[in-house]
């Protein structure tokens, strides 16, 4: 699943994304994959969320894959075609966290995605939310965007009470 999935961005951002301007992304990019290498390496021992398939055999290689494709081709189309006014910046806000859901909840029914530890598909829509709400600011403002960053990663382990004794 994970890797029929994958093909879709990688054509999505071939025919979507701005690859000529790539380098103008590229810190974006970078600051995705290392929000997600955080996640899985903060939360080794409590996971959240767990990703299963037919061909892959683990979720590590079904996160690798998602990192560098699915989020590269994400941030190259979301922001590669980010729009003016903030009417139309929400509607695309909402078409992407929509997007992401709906694949989100399509893979939970077939038992793609588990979770664990109290996580669940609403924490989720909030988590997706927040993502796409702070890529563009990261694309403008990286500082700020670290900061609101590291304040929900903070407040996120308070909730879900992850002790530092829980981490790897």
């Amino acid at each position: 699943m994970y890797i029929l999935i994958n093909v879709f961005y990688l054509i999505a951002g071939y025919i979507w994304g701005d690859l000529k301007n790539w380098k103008k992304y590229y810190s974006t990019i970078l600051f995705l994959i290392i929000g997600y290498f955080l996640y899985n390496f903060l939360l080794y021992n409590k996971s959240m969320w767990l990703f299963h398939d037919l061909i892959l055999p683990n979720h590590t290689l079904i996160t690798i894959l998602a990192m560098v494709v699915s989020y590269s081709a994400t941030v190259l189309i979301y922001l590669g075609s980010f729009p003016e006014g903030w009417q139309k910046r929400f509607l695309w806000f909402l078409l992407w966290v929509g997007l992401y859901m709906t694949i989100e909840f399509i893979n939970s029914k077939l038992g793609f995605i588990t979770y664990h530890n109290g996580w669940n598909l609403w924490w989720s829509f909030l988590f997706t939310g927040i993502i796409f709400f702070i890529l563009p600011i990261h694309h403008k403002r990286p500082l700020l965007a670290w900061l609101i960053s590291i304040v929900f990663i903070i407040s996120l382990l308070g909730i879900f009470d992850v002790k530092i004794s829980d981490m790897k």
